[in-house]
C-alpha cells in the first residue's frame, strides 16, 4: 500500500528539480575566467584544450584518490561518460599528479579525460564553494572563441542529487549517515581454502 505522504514528497521534489532545471537555463552566472593551466602525463594543457570540439564542458571536482566520497560520484559518472560526451567536453580534475591520476583510474576503470590542478590558481579561484579550495563539486564552463566563462556550479556531499546510491540508501530508509563508500568490499572468508594462513 503507498503512503501518500511519501508519494506527495517524492512529486515535489520531482517539481522542485524540474523548477531548478529551468531556473539554470534561463539564468547563468557568465563570469569569464582565464584559460588556466594544468599538468596531464602528456605534459601541459590549458582550459580551452579541455573543450575539445565542444562549446560547453564539464570539470569535475574531485578531492584525488584520498576521498572516498570522490571515488563514489566518479564511479557513478564514469558509466554516464559516452552519454555526457554526446553533447558536452568532460573532464576530471584533482590535486594528484597526473600518473598518480591514472594509476587510480585505471585501478577503477574509469574512462575520464584527467588533468591536475596541482593546488594551483585554478582550484582557488574555480572552487565550488568560494573560499574552499579542494571540494568535489562540478563547474560548467561555455566557450564563445577564446573567450570562456563560467556558467553554473554546485558541490558535491553526501546525500546529494549526484550521487544515485544517496537515493537508493533512502528507498530502503537508510541516510548516509548510515553507510560509508570504501575502496573495495571484498570480507576475508572465515576459512582458507588454499591452506595458507597468511593474506
Amino acid at each position: 500500500m503507498p503512503n501518500t505522504e511519501i508519494q506527495a514528497l517524492e512529486k515535489q521534489i520531482y517539481d522542485l528539480n524540474i523548477k531548478l532545471v529551468a531556473l539554470r537555463k534561463s539564468s547563468s552566472l557568465n563570469i569569464a575566467v582565464p584559460n588556466y593551466s594544468f599538468q596531464t602525463q602528456r605534459g601541459d594543457t590549458t582550459l580551452l584544450d579541455l573543450f575539445g570540439d565542444n562549446d560547453t564542458l564539464l570539470v569535475i571536482h574531485n578531492m584525488g584518490q584520498g576521498c572516498r566520497y570522490c571515488t563514489l560520484w566518479a564511479d557513478g559518472f564514469n558509466g554516464l561518460l559516452p552519454h555526457l560526451e554526446s553533447i558536452m567536453g568532460v573532464v576530471l580534475v584533482s590535486k594528484d599528479a597526473p600518473d598518480l591520476q591514472r594509476q587510480f583510474a585505471n585501478s577503477r576503470d574509469w574512462r575520464f579525460h584527467l588533468v591536475s590542478h596541482a593546488g594551483g590558481d585554478y582550484i582557488v579561484e574555480q572552487s565550488v564553494q568560494e573560499g574552499q579550495g579542494n571540494v568535489p563539486g562540478a563547474v560548467i564552463y561555455q566557450r564563445e572563441g577564446d573567450r570562456i566563462t563560467r556558467k553554473h556550479a554546485s558541490s558535491f556531499g553526501p546525500g546529494d542529487q549526484y550521487c544515485a546510491m544517496w537515493s537508493l540508501l533512502g528507498l530502503a530508509g537508510l541516510s548516509p549517515a548510515d553507510w560509508t563508500p570504501q575502496y573495495a568490499y571484498w570480507k576475508q572468508p572465515s576459512a582458507l581454502d588454499d591452506g595458507e594462513n597468511v593474506l
